[in-house]
């Protein structure tokens, strides 16, 4: 029994200090009207149309095959699905290897900041903000020699001012994980 000058003891068991909040709430998701201006800010600001309507884009995928920049077609990469939650493309390992044959690493990462660079993007663009890149880890666990990786960016945090993704590279062939990498963008108000 406590003394009733004494504070009970603190609960130390793990439920006692997890956020009971659901991970979707946690989530600052924008109104169609609220996109619909961030937008046009970005429009203003000199982004290119094509990226500026990227949140209001009904197919956001092939929008990012149309204008996803000079480094994602140079690596040749393919993007199949685009959102601000979640984000999927492929890259052909065949002209993105390194001298011994291997898939490059440098490629991979390029392909999974781009991934969640443009997850980013799109969740920032409704809230009238571009996305920049803050830090990214990577851990390589495996290589590829030929045919594709696809790499899928789930968001971890989609904040006002921060979003976080990781981002999983697969051999397409065998479903081999490649590479795990998290990326944090920044997103600036413009």
């Amino acid at each position: 029994m406590t003394a009733p000058h004494q504070q009970p003891a603190e609960d130390r068991s793990p439920a006692a200090h997890e956020d009971p909040t659901p991970p979707d709430a946690r989530r600052v998701t924008p109104s169609s009207q609220r996109i619909a201006e961030g937008a046009q800010k970005l429009s203003e600001s000199g982004i290119p149309q094509a990226l500026a309507d990227l949140a209001q884009a009904s197919d956001k995928a092939a929008a990012l095959n149309a204008h996803g920049g000079e480094l994602s077609e140079k690596l040749g990469i393919e993007y199949l699905e685009a959102s601000a939650q979640r984000v999927v493309a492929r890259m052909p390992v065949e002209g993105n290897r390194q001298p011994v044959g291997l898939l490059h690493g440098g490629a991979t990462i390029s392909l999974a900041e781009s991934l969640g660079s443009m997850g980013a993007f799109i969740h920032g663009a409704g809230l009238g903000r571009v996305a920049v890149g803050l830090e990214v880890s990577t851990t390589h666990h495996a290589s590829a020699r030929s045919g594709w990786v696809i790499a899928t960016a789930e968001a971890l945090q989609l904040g006002r001012s921060i979003a976080t993704y990781e981002v999983v590279v697969r051999a397409e062939a065998d479903n081999r994980r490649i590479s795990t990498v998290r990326i944090t963008c920044f997103l600036k108000e413009l």
